[in-house]
């Protein structure tokens, strides 16, 4: 265990945890952000993307429930500062198919409603996309070693755990320009000798127009999450926006809403700019979620375009000590 399971670990051990949650020990939204919902099996897909299993989402709601108020995304929508005592708010990214087939029933029953973030290209055309087509590529290499060549500071060994090289390989994606992403993807498929994945594999995974319709009848917030997910602080600005304006217009024409929230892919402080900021502006975006850990805090003004988050994959019992203390917990 690191030293924040440790300290989580301690936590509840002793008692305090509990103790904590009975007392105001913070005031302002902790909102949760999660991805793929399910048993990952003997997937060959990035094996972080699934947060948790449906049952013990079901319990984590009935926990969350217990403790804390879970907000609806639209409550947010007037606040100038988070408000007084403990709130969640839940969010999920990407459009995954499961969403509508088992979370959304899981969410009816717990009455509680989320946000949505969308990437609209993988709707429209479902594929693989870079942070699955990357590990995968990693486990079907023919090689040992990847030559460093143009892409890399040094051969990346891949060893007999392929976790770390795929590890690797996605750090280096998120560290390009935008406009040498793709030809890293080939690169990788041509090195390793594993090609590149067939959009067949992965149709299921994603979510229909239809389906992201049911979710919004359900009342859920549905926002934006770009067109193909790139990282866009490595874009220059004219893409960013076609990035971004592209999603909204997609989301608007089949579900006849305006984008109001949107979340940054990756989420990183240094994944996003203030040329992304700019032209969510122009497009009326009211908030938009980063990803790198804290929580809107009560006491300080609310950064509209840099609203935190925090993985809701963490275990039953970090999850309890970021409830209980999220002022040292809510952290990566």
């Amino acid at each position: 265990m690191n030293k924040i399971e440790r300290a989580a670990w301690a936590l509840s051990r002793s008692g305090a945890g509990m103790a904590l949650r009975r007392l105001p020990t913070w005031d302002g939204v902790l909102t949760l952000c999660f991805h793929r919902i399910g048993s990952r099996g003997d997937s060959v897909w990035e094996r972080t993307i699934w947060d948790t299993t449906l049952e013990e989402l079901d319990r984590r709601l009935r926990f969350l429930r217990r403790h804390a108020q879970v907000i609806a995304p639209e409550e947010m929508l007037g606040m100038e500062a988070a408000p007084r005592g403990p709130h969640v708010l839940l969010s999920f990214d990407d459009g995954y198919r499961e969403w509508a087939t088992e979370v959304l029933p899981l969410l009816r029953a717990h009455g509680v409603r989320a946000a949505f973030f969308l990437a609209t290209g993988l709707i429209d055309e479902p594929r693989a996309p870079w942070w699955y087509e990357l590990p995968w590529m990693a486990r079907r290499a023919a090689v040992e070693t990847l030559p460093a060549e143009e892409w890399l500071s040094e051969p990346l060994p891949l060893g007999e755990d392929r976790d770390p090289a795929a590890d690797a390989l996605l750090d280096a994606y998120k560290a390009l320009p935008g406009e040498r992403c793709a030809g890293f993807l080939d690169w990788v498929a041509e090195a390793s000798g594993s090609g590149r994945c067939d959009p067949a594999a992965v149709r299921d995974d994603w979510l229909t127009w239809d389906m992201a319709r049911e979710l919004r009848d359900a009342g859920m917030e549905i926002g934006g999450h770009t067109v193909d997910h790139p990282v866009l602080s490595r874009l220059p600005a004219e893409a960013q926006r076609e990035q971004i304006s592209a999603c909204a217009r997609r989301i608007e024409a089949e579900l006849g809403r305006e984008m109001r929230m949107f979340a940054y892919p990756v989420g990183s402080s240094n994944s996003f700019d203030k040329e992304t900021k700019a032209v969510l502006r122009e497009e009326g975006v009211q908030l938009a979620f980063a990803y790198h850990g804290g929580y809107a805090r009560a006491d300080r003004p609310l950064d509209r375009l840099d609203v935190p988050r925090v993985t809701g994959g963490m275990g039953p019992q970090i999850l309890a000590a970021t409830l209980a203390l999220p002022q040292v917990f809510a952290r990566w």
